[in-house]
């Protein structure tokens, strides 16, 4: 049997060298200048027609013979059959307890971390005046009535303050546009935005004293597009005389809590490069009046954009008043974290309700709306105060003028310069001419009485926000951007935000869990796609085929970026399922991509269409295959395949899989049903073994060679404990899950507040939970199936970080609830007393307190992509992909909140509730660190916080899967795929690769507006890290070099012709740096360079 299967292999190898050699001969054919005709260098009709006969036949020979190809290729395999083993040498094979041991892939891997990278979170911090934690534990949140000015106090003055030195006040027109919110991006567009352009560019011609401020640029850019070359020019002309200003110019306005930071910088590049290529501006000041909370990673990209002020507006109302009774609204914003000063950003935050008229320009709205003249009678819109504007004229102009200079003066007193700044404007205000001149013609009317009376003691006109905040930092006798002297310093964020009595805007932090999922995923994919993008043009150009590629794709990229972008707005992403590659395995190539800048050791799963499967390396090594079971419900299964790769960093791996017979490297998993005992079976799938047996109270475990799991034999869920298997303690771990209700008063919960009936409910339902417990040499798993949900914990049997935690998938569905959240908690023995800690925006950790004189609903943070509770012993994260809000309501809890639905409108404009719900996947990993032993009794909460090397490459892992992409094989041969490694070398481990990102081209012709530039910007985030926590070997070569980077042979077989440091935004350059230098980050910064690959 053998010799004919060698006599096959051998004729079908002289068929392959046959095949080869009339490819040869027509090759030749095709380029033997004897052959061809002197005058025109092309063939005769007669040899064309020759050639083409001939490719049709070697084509029609291909296509006979394929299946030939087939059963040699399988024929060699089979000769190989006895020897199969994994690259190590060596079969799985189960231990004495029963569990799987997984032979490694023999390749050695190391841990080094430097102490001086350590100290960094050890360090002493700059002092600041105001930490908001102190600043929350120093208030009462009482709301008391303050008069005119309900949340806050009566304003006094004295009227000769402002003899020596008058008081400045700028008046800035603005119109805040929602790119989506009750109405679509396009119809807002087109009901309204349109003629905001429109008539500004009117409007603002007639008279040069007049000033406006724009933040969104998707709306300008889309306005621009459609504008002819005189509108544009009259345009640009307005932005660069200082009439019209660009502010913070990210392509929205983004939100600040569920966004993560890798969007942010994203919306802000493509806003400002746009900015760049078509007007010649950069922005200098920040303007975030709508987001529902600030986070402290915004003015920290700001600074990191050479932005120089910023201003916010949504704020506790307890704050406010604090802040404005202590003249604090002003203040430099700095990073916790700092131990300088170098993150200072100047911040405004505006002191009243809202940024309507009737709430900027004094303390008393009854008086303030007076002077929003859209209002004036006749119109559309009232004042609620039942007093409306009047038309300024000579006969009223001077009782006019000292009533807005009493709201003005009463204002200013709130700060500590004599400059007022008076935001006028509203959503989507300007879009009718009317009213650009109800609102300039009367200002200006008021503005020149007050100018032409001396004894008033003010300066009033239009300005814009940088007008505005030049005159305070020249009143300070300050440079740009630099602290006035005896302006405070502030530290912390501003969550959760209410705007009035109990009204807390942290609904919003889980709202439409689908729609923060997808995003999630898209923004690893855009990342992917621009790293790939960057780096095929770079060894495009260094190979001489910069010609051949198709930069055209640089149009499609810009389109996916700017679709992410517009989901960052704050109505957007305030608001996936996992994409399974089905792969017909009858011969296809897998190539894997890792998006993460670290090689990778994990399990790759894909779905199959039989149970016969095998999977190659590139060179031809078999690897171990788990065969598992693809459940369409609780009983109902088809087949999965699951084996381990080793990943280059940010590279590509290309893998064989084909339908084969079994093999000893053929493993399949043990699947044990878990039953009520009331008439349910199971169907299984040949050859998948299936056991079923009646659910009995006992607790069951499930371990891998890192970790021992407890379950409930009543629930399913994880109840018992946790174990490490390098740590001798236990920890107890219970997920339970809970529902909230909302009030019965008029005030309930909707889409923005969270608005709860009490503490939670344990999730209950009739019927006992069907359980799955499936076992095997490279996962085990236990599936818990209830009415609303189904959860799965995972653990991975392989070495280094993907076996380190549980991942933890929670398919919800509550689509035939009312009034429900429901929420998952974590009940353990950890001794966190009242402290917890929460991600900003993935960026950095952010300790937060549970405070008793706070409703239950101001306790709820949001998180973007992990949460942790700790103590002197132990540290358990949850890691999550999505964004969601989370809280610690006891010692020892965790708790996220999954899904909401909501059948009512919470009276915050949205105009419903939240009854969209989608089935949705929440992902998590849950990480258990133990401290080590000689910081136990250090260990204590400070003001700072930092997650732990493993848990940041955790959260990798987490939000950067592997990329599966099915190849089919061509019908001439096996297509031209190898691994792909980018790198040289390793990245130092605390390294972050936040873009590798293509850079347009600075002109505007038009053959060059879809092509990217010769230049690249590769933007960096150096981590900081806790070291007090024990680190296992991650599995594959970890070091750490104190901050330092060699760039120029980093890139495999590229030349690095240009290093230059860059502002975040790209829009500020620095001189290059010589090729060799390394590059230097400090623990947390975020720098940016603009390289030129070749």
């Amino acid at each position: 049997m053998k010799l004919k299967k060698q006599v096959t292999v051998c004729g079908g190898a002289i068929f392959c060298v046959a095949v080869f050699s009339l490819y040869l001969m027509l090759d030749r054919v095709q380029h033997d200048p004897a052959r061809r005709q002197n005058g025109g260098g092309n063939f005769p009709r007669s040899q064309i027609s020759v050639l083409q006969n001939r490719i049709e036949q070697l084509e029609q020979l291909l296509e006979e013979n394929h299946q030939i190809i087939s059963h040699i290729k399988d024929s060699v395999l089979e000769l190989t059959d006895t020897g199969a083993v994994s690259p190590s040498g060596q079969l799985p094979f189960r231990s004495a307890n029963g569990s799987w041991v997984l032979p490694f892939d023999g390749r050695p891997t190391f841990l080094s971390v430097k102490p001086q990278d350590c100290q960094f979170a050890q360090g002493r911090r700059g002092q600041t005046d105001l930490q908001m934690l102190d600043v929350y534990s120093l208030l009462k949140f009482d709301n008391v009535d303050g008069g005119v000015w309900k949340q806050g106090f009566e304003i006094t003055y004295e009227p000769g303050e402002w003899d020596s030195e008058p008081l400045q006040v700028f008046v800035v027109p603005h119109s805040h546009n929602d790119p989506g919110w009750i109405k679509t991006f396009d119809k807002y567009y087109t009901d309204q935005t349109q003629h905001i352009f429109n008539n500004m560019l009117v409007k603002l011609t007639e008279d040069p004293r007049r000033k406006f401020i724009w933040s969104e640029i998707s709306y300008f850019a889309k306005w621009w597009e459609s504008a002819d070359m005189h509108k544009q020019e009259a345009m640009r002309k307005l932005i660069l005389g200082g009439q019209l200003e660009m502010v913070t110019g990210g392509w929205v306005m983004s939100d600040e809590a569920n966004v993560h930071y890798f969007a942010m910088i994203d919306q802000l590049i493509e806003g400002h490069q746009w900015l760049e290529k078509n007007v010649g501006v950069t922005p200098r000041s920040g303007w975030a009046v709508d987001p529902f909370g600030h986070s402290a990673t915004m003015p920290y990209l700001l600074k990191r954009a050479n932005l120089t002020s910023m201003l916010i507006q949504r704020v506790h109302y307890s704050i406010k008043k604090h802040f404005a009774s202590t003249r604090s609204l002003e203040f430099m914003w700095r990073q916790a974290w700092d131990q300088k000063s170098s993150t200072d950003i100047f911040c405004h935050m505006m002191p009243f309700y809202s940024y309507d008229v009737p709430h900027t320009c004094g303390p008393d709205p009854k008086i303030c709306c007076q002077f929003d003249f859209k209002r004036l009678p006749g119109g559309r819109v009232n004042c609620p105060w039942k007093v409306p504007p009047r038309a300024v004229v000579e006969a009223n102009v001077a009782e006019r003028a000292h009533l807005l200079l009493d709201q003005y003066r009463k204002k200013s007193k709130l700060f500590r310069s004599k400059v007022v700044l008076v935001p006028l404007g509203d959503d989507f205000r300007y879009d009718k001419a009317l009213e650009w001149d109800q609102q300039y013609l009367n200002y200006q009317r008021l503005f020149d009485y007050m100018n032409s009376h001396p004894e008033m003691h003010v300066q009033a006109q239009f300005g814009t926000l940088t007008e505005y905040f030049t005159a305070v930092y020249k009143a300070n006798n300050v440079p740009q951007g630099a602290r006035p002297p005896d302006y405070p310093v502030l530290s912390g964020d501003f969550f959760a935000y209410a705007d009035r009595e109990d009204h807390y805007w942290s609904g919003y932090y889980t709202s439409r869990p689908f729609y923060k999922s997808m995003d999630r995923v898209l923004e690893s994919h855009l990342r992917g796609a621009e790293i790939l993008f960057s780096l095929a043009v770079a060894h495009a150009r260094h190979t001489g085929m910069e010609g051949r590629y198709p930069t055209s794709d640089y149009t499609l990229l810009t389109d996916a970026r700017r679709t992410v972008a517009l989901f960052q707005h704050h109505d957007a992403i305030t608001g996936t399922a996992k994409e399974n590659v089905v792969i017909d395995y009858g011969n296809r190539y897998l190539v894997l991509f890792n998006p993460v800048e670290q090689d990778r050791l994990c399990v790759v799963t894909v779905l199959v269409n039989s149970a016969r499967v095998r999977v190659l390396t590139e060179d031809g090594q078999t690897l171990p295959v788990q065969l598992s079971a693809q459940w369409s419900s609780a009983s109902q299964m088809s087949a999965e395949a699951s084996f381990m790769v080793r990943l280059p960093a940010l590279g590509l791996a290309v893998f064989h899989l084909y339908d084969s017979a079994d093999t000893p490297m053929t493993l399949r998993s043990e699947t044990l049903l878990r039953l009520s005992g009331r008439g349910q079976t199971a169907h299984a799938v040949d050859p998948l073994p299936l056991r079923s047996q009646t659910a009995d109270p006992q607790p069951f475990y499930t371990s891998t060679q890192s970790l021992t799991l407890g379950f409930s034999g009543t629930t399913g869920l994880l109840e018992q404990s946790i174990r490490r298997k390098d740590d001798p303690q236990e920890l107890k771990v219970q997920i339970q899950f809970v529902t909230y209700g909302t009030r019965s008063s008029k005030d309930k919960s909707g889409a923005y507040l969270f608005l709860p009936d009490g503490k939670a409910k344990p999730y209950s339902q009739k019927e006992p939970p069907v359980v799955r417990v499936v076992e095997g040499p490279l996962f085990s798993e236990v599936v818990a199936f209830y009415q609303h949900f189904q959860q799965t914990i995972r653990i991975h049997n392989v070495p280094g970080v993907d076996g380190l935690s549980l991942d933890v998938t929670t398919m919800v569905d509550i689509r035939e609830q009312s009034n429900k959240e429901l929420a998952m908690r974590l009940v353990t023995d950890i001794q966190n007393d009242d402290t917890f800690y929460t991600d900003l925006n993935g960026f950095q950790m952010q300790p937060r307190r549970r405070f008793l004189k706070l409703p239950l609903q101001a306790n709820f943070y949001p998180i973007a992509s992990q949460a942790y509770i700790q103590d002197s012993q132990h540290r358990l994260t949850l890691h999550s992909a999505q964004a969601l809000g989370a809280t610690s309501l006891e010692s020892g809890q965790l708790e996220v909140i999954l899904d909401r639905r909501l059948m009512q409108d919470d009276n915050r404009g949205l105009g419903q509730g939240l009854k969209d719900n989608k089935k949705t996947a929440n992902r998590f990993r849950l990480l258990l660190e133990s401290r080590s032993t000689g910081n136990k009794s250090e260990w204590k909460h400070g003001p700072t916080s930092f997650p732990s090397l493993l848990s940041h490459l955790t959260s990798a892992i987490l939000n950067h899967e592997v990329i599966a992409l099915p190849v089919l094989p061509k019908k001439r041969g096996i297509p031209p795929l190898h691994t792909f490694a980018p790198f040289t070398g390793a990245l130092p481990c605390d390294f972050h690769v936040i873009n590798l990102r293509s850079i347009q081209h600075q002109v505007t012709r038009s053959d060059d507006t879809h092509s990217p530039s010769p230049y690249t910007a590769l933007i960096l985030h150096r981590k900081g890290l806790d070291c007090g926590l024990e680190t296992p070997n991650p599995g594959f070569n970890c070091t750490t070099t104190e901050g330092q980077l060699g760039l120029s042979s980093l890139f495999r077989n590229l030349d690095l012709q240009l290093l230059q440091p860059v502002s975040l935004s790209l829009m500020y350059s620095s001189p290059p740096m010589a090729n060799d230098s390394s590059v230097s980050l400090e623990p947390m910064e975020i720098s940016a360079f603009r390289l030129k690959l070749r």
